[in-house]
């Protein structure tokens, strides 16, 4: 294989880089895609596994928890097994628990392949984008990381349509079987193109406590978040002992990785104040790209009828100006143009486009969505690139894997908490609105007087006995009532993310940078 050799490093050239790169970017694609091509396809799943409604959501639950878990470990297990073995070894796993999710007949068989699907996937996508920036040399990573954000900003977004077509065309099982090609090629090309980090030293001691802690720690806090929606809160004994358990498991867990000389995940690179400020962002981020992404389908679905393939398939023009905004900021940071005004630029895209959404009526369409979407694409680019650019500057080798997988797991952590604050959020506005809704109808109200009247001419029109017709129009007066209150609770949840993503202003200002550095960009999706 060719290579450059620089006075550290050894950068791969010609056709070994882009094999190297494009096996990298279609595992962080496999991985990314199965975090949301599942699930379009609950239902099907369900019905063909005798699951109830409750017990299905187990299936995405067990591969949250699973990631969430893996990817502040990957940097320590590359550095145990070696990057070369633990990546393939990542591919591997992945690619054989797909295929058995693909032959799973019962509810717990399929939530323990998808478990291990997670552990295996958590293990792709840091080290995939660890891959990426070994594969360049300082001055071309931006060029190289932006061709990794365009290839992996493209998982999440076609996942839902990947999986509703392959679920209406041929069944659910086929959604898993898809992988398995993909993996046993990408296997074999890992294991061929891709190398140790440098700077790699051989572990004389695992930290199995930190490890526990961490287990303990963030799969229960994933479980909580994940789970607590459905299980009713604190209001749940189940969700009261999770979240107890999370907090003896995370506070464990600092302490122990901050009084050895071993830790599992270096959490002393927090010392870097632009490191901790960029995570804050990563969680901020994470809470607020995925909770619109959560909120959209809902609104659209519900209030506008729109069906799941629509609604999957309207999300990719802002994909796709994700993707061309990525290059474009690789190109102006790489440049020397300061990325906290880069930052401060796409945050007041993201705002714009969640205050623009907050303003959506009964009859509004596509149409509509389409230019606040292609502005938060194109704003996403220009937050998330610049801030891990910034929070990671001067690290290399392992200290930029460890760097990067904590940075993944808060923005992971982040969409979750996101999920979780906008279904309370959503639960109490739909409370509150209805409650004043419902006080302003009644018989001596003009206006649903006039409505009810109507609907109780047009029903007897249609044939309807004088009964039927005044029961029948008091339905549909309640159903207008309820489309209007869910389009109402919607508008508010998109204005008060429109509203948090304006709070990372302060953290923004406060990170340090030095006028004229220039830094390379780089992509933690």
């Amino acid at each position: 294989m060719e290579a450059v050799i620089s006075k550290e490093e050894i950068y791969p050239t010609g056709a070994a880089k882009w094999i190297l790169i494009g096996t990298a970017i279609s595992c962080a694609i496999l991985e990314l895609i199965d975090t949301t091509v599942v699930n379009v396809s609950l239902r099907e799943i369900s019905g063909n596994i005798g699951a109830t409604t409750t017990e299905i959501a187990w299936v995405i639950t067990s591969y949250s928890i699973a990631n969430v878990i893996v990817i502040p470990l990957s940097s320590m297990l590359s550095n145990l097994f070696g990057r070369k073995v633990y990546f393939t070894a990542s591919v591997i796993l992945f690619t054989f628990s797909s295929l058995m999710c693909g032959l799973s007949t019962s509810l717990w068989t399929l939530v323990f392949w998808r478990f291990i699907q997670g552990l295996g996937g958590g293990g792709l996508l840091s080290t995939a984008q660890s891959i990426i920036i070994g594969a360049f040399p300082p001055k071309q990573a931006g060029t190289g990381m932006a061709i990794f954000g365009v290839g992996v900003i493209l998982g999440p977004t076609f996942g839902p349509v990947l999986g509703g077509y392959i679920t209406d065309n041929f069944s659910w099982h086929w959604i898993f079987f898809i992988n398995v090609p993909i993996g046993f090629l990408a296997a074999v090309l890992s294991w061929k193109f891709v190398t140790d980090l440098a700077d790699a030293s051989k572990l004389i001691k695992i930290d199995w406590w930190g490890i526990l802690f961490l287990i303990v720690g963030i799969g229960s806090l994933q479980y909580v978040l994940e789970e607590g929606g459905t299980k009713d809160w604190f209001e749940s004994d189940e969700i009261i002992f999770f979240f107890i358990l999370a907090m003896f498991g995370l506070i464990a867990f600092i302490i122990r990785e901050l009084s050895i000389d071993y830790p599992a995940v270096n959490l002393r690179l927090y010392k870097s104040f632009n490191l901790a400020m960029g995570n804050i962002m990563n969680l901020v981020i994470g809470l607020v790209i995925t909770g619109s992404v959560f909120i959209f389908p809902l609104f659209t679905q519900v209030s506008l009828g729109w069906t799941a393939t629509q609604t999957g398939a309207f999300m990719i023009p802002g994909a796709m100006a994700t993707a061309v905004g990525m290059i474009l900021v690789s190109k102006i940071v790489g440049g020397g143009t300061n990325p906290k005004t880069v930052i401060l630029v796409g945050l007041a895209m993201m705002s714009a486009f969640l205050i623009l959404m907050s303003f959506s009526g009964p009859d509004s369409n596509s149409s509509n969505f389409f230019w606040p979407f292609i502005l938060r694409g194109i704003g996403a680019a220009f937050m998330m690139m610049p801030i891990l650019t910034l929070a990671v500057a001067g690290l290399k080798g392992k200290d930029l894997a460890q760097a990067t997988g904590l940075s993944n797991m808060l923005r992971q952590l982040g969409g979750a908490i996101g999920v979780a604050l906008i279904n309370i959020y959503l639960d109490h506005q739909n409370a509150d609105i209805k409650n004043n809704m419902i006080s302003n109808i009644s018989d001596y109200n003009s206006m649903t007087s006039e409505r009810l009247a109507s609907f109780t001419q047009m029903f007897s029109s249609a044939g309807y006995s004088t009964d039927e017709a005044a029961q029948t129009a008091n339905i549909m007066v309640d159903n207008l009532v309820s489309k209007q209150q869910m389009l109402l609770s919607y508008n508010h949840g998109f204005m008060m993310l429109g509203l948090a993503v304006l709070l990372l202003t302060p953290v923004i200002l406060m990170i340090r940078y030095k006028k004229g550095e220039k830094l390379e960009a780089v992509s933690d999706h």
